[in-house]
């Protein structure tokens, strides 16, 4: 099974990040030896030099913090600054080129923050799903709401905006959900705090990045009886 992480700056990481692409990696391995591959066309960090982490550049945007994170499992389609609105485009060909099996995509923030509102945000979901499809018609995917951010905290119609886009992507899931290619809705976790699981208000620090994977690894093993339940290594 072929899974591809696609996502914006807080997928994609910075230099000294583990990533919770890395976390997700040390749970497939504990539910999935042997039996799966992560996959996809980008496996660096990013950095200026190099903001979509391609595999072409050494130094920085490789520098995770554990420098034992195998580079098969790195692969990722996501980058700094990237949402819904640049994946569309791109998910086909991707999809097309690894066979991904599985996506598990964590978007939208960006795209409310920088490019698109809501309704306009759910139509670049749809858009998303139908290339991926079109490539590969049985692909899966689970998707990620707009987990919470410290500009909701203070801007309150820019909170409005993420809380109506959430409602969008769940009725987008909803309506798509096919038996031959299932949709899944990730659960926000209860417990995100924005001072112990962000750095910034907005990226993931470790407790985050294993409560973001914890998000995808359950909705998969609840719904599709896929791995198992989520345990921090």
């Amino acid at each position: 099974m072929r899974f591809l992480f696609v996502g914006d700056s807080m997928t994609i990481g910075r230099p000294g990040d583990w990533t919770w692409r890395y976390r997700m990696w040390r749970h497939l391995e504990s539910v999935l030896p042997g039996a799966y591959e992560i996959v996809g066309p980008r496996d660096g960090l990013y950095a200026p030099e190099d903001p979509e982490g391609g595999a072409e550049t050494g130094g920085g945007p490789h520098a995770y913090a554990d420098p034992a994170f195998p580079a098969a499992a790195r692969r990722h389609l996501a980058g700094w600054g990237e949402g819904w609105l640049h994946m569309a485009p791109v998910i086909g060909e991707t999809v097309a080129a690894t066979r991904a099996d599985v996506l598990l995509v964590s978007l939208g923030l960006i795209d409310l923050g920088f490019y698109t509102d809501s309704g306009r945000t759910e139509e670049n979901v749809r858009a998303f799903l139908a290339a991926a499809r079109a490539a590969r018609p049985t692909v899966r995917a689970v998707l990620l709401p707009v987990i919470p951010n410290v500009r909701a905290g203070h801007d309150a119609a820019f909170a409005a905006e993420c809380a109506r886009f959430n409602e969008l992507l769940a009725k987008a899931v909803a309506d798509l959900d096919t038996a031959a290619s299932p949709l899944l809705l990730a659960a926000v976790p209860e417990s995100y705090d924005l001072r112990d699981d962000t750095y910034d208000g907005t990226h993931p620090g470790p407790s985050g990045e294993h409560k973001l994977a914890a998000a995808f690894a359950g909705a998969m093993h609840q719904a599709w009886g896929l791995g198992g339940p989520y345990r921090e290594r």
